[in-house]
């Protein structure tokens, strides 16, 4: 009897024994699996990364993006491979329809843009009912400022002699740009003169494809003046080919447009920065937002980024995902003014 007692009381102490361990190893498990998916998520990336050019090869954002990729890859600030991927349509807006709602979750889709994210949703025309605010906004890599140019053996020699001319008879000078009218290069040619009291819907503006097309318009006199990057004019410039008029700096650039006053020293309380920034999608996981805030912020400080920028012609400007956004609203403001004052804003 006693041995049995002996027996059972043993049986009950191995099973509560194996009970223990196996609730020990479910405890264990589950406690493993969390970790494992908390550490699966903050090691993103985990797979191929895009990076959008909303336009065809060889152009601003195309350059841009290619650039990222290949200092992050040189550089070792990303392990995944990248690829740029161009889309173009609409100045953007074809790929932003697709983007903001059908890749509104995907971590491993990024693209570059600048002020025609604001521009295509703000304006009338080919209205895109899809703008920053249906993104990440990442961060501010870059910067450039607009150009006012004229040939030059022009007889307009300053921004005044410009300015009065068109005050006089708005008809009688062509401005061109290498973008669609209500677009950014517009924007930038219509802004002295909107800020000058001059009503720019009385102002004949040619359009171009890109602003290479522009520039041959101005040289091959079909045009009186053009809008442009400030980045874009200096090769013509030190050719002796134009005359740069005015930029749309806050003070004055340097290199071969050091000579070259703002908007701002000629009594025009005018300026415009052509950004150019990074975007995820709008509903992009709090891991990946971290991980690319502070890539983003890393590659912005590197030397290769510093030399891809000279090379480029870029300057450099870094805003954070934050610091970004808000100067996003600031822009929206500003952009909004101008189409309103053509009579595009939707």
């Amino acid at each position: 009897m006693k041995k049995t007692r002996w027996w059972g009381l043993l049986a009950a102490g191995m099973m509560t024994l194996a009970l223990a361990a196996c609730g020990g190893n479910e405890s264990a498990g589950s406690k493993s699996s969390g970790s494992n998916s908390g550490s699966s998520a903050s090691n993103y990336p985990t797979k191929p990364i895009t990076i959008v050019a909303p336009s065809g090869a060889g152009g601003g954002w195309d350059l841009t993006a290619r650039a990222i990729t290949k200092v992050l890859d040189e550089t070792g600030l990303v392990k995944q491979t990248m690829t740029v991927e161009n889309k173009p349509g609409g100045g953007g807006a074809v790929f932003m329809a697709e983007y903001a709602t059908q890749d509104v979750k995907n971590d491993y889709k990024l693209f570059v843009n600048s002020p025609p994210i604001i521009i295509n949703n703000l304006k009338k025309e080919g209205n895109s009912p899809f703008g920053y605010k249906d993104t990440t906004p990442l961060a501010q890599l870059t910067k450039d400022f607009g150009a006012i140019v004229v040939k030059a053996d022009s007889k307009f020699q300053t921004l005044t002699d410009l300015l009065n001319a068109i005050k006089q008879d708005p008809k009688s000078v062509t401005v061109a740009g290498g973008s669609a009218p209500g677009s950014m290069d517009h924007l930038v040619a219509i802004l002295p003169i909107y800020k000058s009291g001059i009503d720019p819907k009385s102002v004949k503006y040619v359009s171009y494809d890109g602003g290479g097309e522009a520039m041959a318009a101005l040289l091959g006199g079909n045009a009186d003046v053009i809008a442009t990057d400030a980045s874009s004019v200096g090769e013509y410039l030190k050719a002796g080919k134009v005359r740069v008029l005015a930029v749309s700096a806050p003070e004055r650039l340097g290199g071969v447009l050091k000579d070259v006053p703002t908007m701002k020293e000629l009594g025009i309380d005018a300026e415009f920065t052509i950004w150019r920034g990074v975007f995820g999608p709008k509903q992009m996981s709090p891991e990946a937002k971290t991980f690319w805030e502070e890539t983003l912020k890393k590659l912005s400080e590197h030397e290769k980024w510093k030399e891809e920028l000279q090379k480029q012609g870029w300057e450099a400007e870094y805003r954070n995902s934050e610091e970004f956004m808000k100067f996003l609203q600031e822009q929206e403001q500003q952009i909004g003014d101008l189409l309103k004052s053509l009579g595009m804003h939707k």
